[in-house]
């Protein structure tokens, strides 16, 4: 989008430099045809800028928007593996104490340990449960999500070319000569500049 912009206000520049080249208060049919041209070129910035605000309102902005959910997901990843952690260590705890011979201090504390891994265990059953429910939903939401973007982003595609497409056109029969062919136009050009390059000051030594 920014390349987009710039293109166009160089061609504005361009355009308006032309007219004010010395040339335009000499020769009115060049005067004429530069007038055309920087009235195109400000058609064609105009309708870029349009073309830029929908894209940065209907697409860049809401993948912005999508992508600022990231943080929050990682983060219950994140609590979900600390979970897990403390559900696996207090559990490898209660399977140490169950695997000793059976005395009263073993058995409070194997008591202990298991009260300790009870709410572990749920906090962890709870938090995996949640992922496993959410992050299948999250992941079948993103084609509901892109894709009006999408559609958007191509919408102004095609009204920003369909109006480049009028702009050139008209700017074409404007300044078009008619019974030109590009071939002819391009031996004119080619014959002016040898008259150009045959001139003292620009003679190679």
């Amino acid at each position: 989008m920014e390349n987009s912009s710039t293109m166009s206000k160089s061609a504005v520049k361009i355009s308006l430099d032309l007219l004010s080249n010395p040339l335009c208060e000499q020769d009115q049919d060049f005067l004429n045809m530069v007038t055309a041209l920087d009235t195109a070129m400000k058609r064609m910035d105009a309708f870029n800028q349009e073309k830029v605000n929908q894209i940065q309102k209907t697409v860049i902005e809401p993948l912005k928007k999508f992508g600022s959910v990231f943080p929050s997901l990682n983060m219950a990843v994140k609590r979900r593996e600390q979970a897990l952690q403390d559900y696996r260590r207090l559990q490898a705890k209660v399977e140490k104490y169950e695997e000793k011979e059976k005395t009263g201090p073993v058995l409070a504390k194997l008591h202990q340990a298991r009260e300790e891994l009870r709410p572990v265990r749920e906090d962890f059953e709870a938090k995996n449960k949640q992922l496993l429910d959410e992050m299948p939903r999250f992941y079948g939401s993103r084609l509901g999500y892109f894709q009006p973007s999408f559609e958007s982003l191509i919408r102004a595609q095609v009204v920003y070319y369909s109006e480049m497409h009028k702009i050139f056109g008209d700017l074409t029969q404007q300044l078009d000569q008619p019974g030109h062919s590009d071939e002819q136009r391009e031996q004119e050009n080619e014959a002016k500049l040898s008259e150009l390059r045959a001139l003292s000051i620009v003679a190679d030594d």
